[in-house]
């Protein structure tokens, strides 16, 4: 699951899909109020919306290098 899941995470289109699938039914789950919510679908919801929203953050913005070396003599 984590590889899948990194994976989708480094390409940007693909990301945004599956981000924005995560993250409309835990909208969905946290705006409505239905009698077979329990802790459970609380806190599922509150993971898939956080991984979408990540997801999306990802895939609208890009991937951005975990160092930047002073020293290298590429312009910015």
């Amino acid at each position: 699951m984590r590889g899948v899941l990194l994976r989708v995470a480094r390409s940007r289109t693909p990301a945004l899909v599956v981000g924005l699938v995560l993250l409309a039914p835990a909208t969905v789950i946290a705006v409505g109020d239905y009698g077979w919510e329990s802790w459970l679908t609380d806190g599922l919801g509150l993971i898939g919306g956080a991984t979408g929203a990540a997801l999306v953050l990802t895939g609208l913005a890009g991937r951005r290098a975990d160092w930047i070396d002073p020293d290298d003599p590429i312009a910015r």
